[in-house]
Order: structure tokens, then C-alpha cells, then sequence
């Protein structure tokens, strides 16, 4: 496979499976689930750190409880709408040609305006 300039190199092109919910869950889960994509705010793909979730916290002696854990997966999960949304493939091409097509179009129409009607 060619590396592409898009594409990170590894360990950041591992795709993450979401964990399965659980009555004890970790931190190792919580990641898993960001990295997963369920929380809606990143792509599918692991991301490497230097130190994993809640280790700054069990190294000050207080590391976080299952149930704040699980609170923290609730409400970091986002509907299926939004992980639709952040998905890089889909429906959803034809937004960013949009865009460029129409941030091109403004300076030439306002710059045509201005040469034509400016005399």
C-alpha cells in the first residue's frame, strides 16, 4: 500500500473496534471509545500518547472510580447522527467542493462589480 500524504503513518492507521459496554469499565475503555469514533469528535484511528487516560490521575493517588468512568463513556457518546457525520467517506463529498467553488467565486464577482460599475 502507498503512503499517501493524508494517511498517518503507523501506529495511526490501526483502526480501534468499540469496546463493549461493561458493568467495571476502564480508562483503557474510555480511549477506545474516542479512538473508536463513538464520541463523535475524531475519525476512527488510533492516537498514539504519551501517557494513556487517567494515568496523571492514579499517579496522584487518585484514580478515577468505575462509575466515573462509565458517566464519562454516557455522556461522551454521541448519536449516531453526528458519528455518521465524521465519517470521512459518505454523503458528504460534494461539502468542501462547495465551499472552495464558492470562497473562488466571491473575489472575481466582487472584482468584476467593481470594474464594471466603478468608472
Amino acid at each position: 500500500m502507498a503512503l499517501r500524504s493524508e494517511t498517518p503513518p503507523t501506529p495511526g492507521d490501526l483502526s480501534v473496534e468499540t469496546p463493549p459496554d461493561s458493568e467495571r469499565p476502564t480508562t483503557a475503555m474510555l480511549k477506545a471509545d474516542i479512538d473508536s469514533g463513538r464520541t463523535g469528535d475524531k475519525i476512527a484511528h488510533y492516537d498514539t500518547g504519551l501517557s494513556q487516560l487517567g494515568t496523571d490521575d492514579e499517579a496522584a493517588g487518585n484514580a478515577p472510580s468505575h462509575a466515573r468512568i462509565a458517566l464519562a463513556r454516557k455522556t461522551e457518546a454521541a448519536p449516531p447522527k453526528v458519528r455518521a457525520a465524521a465519517k470521512p467517506e459518505g454523503h458528504n463529498r460534494w461539502i468542501l467542493p462547495l465551499f472552495i467553488g464558492f470562497a473562488a467565486m466571491v473575489p472575481v464577482v466582487v472584482g468584476t462589480s467593481l470594474y464594471l460599475f466603478g468608472r
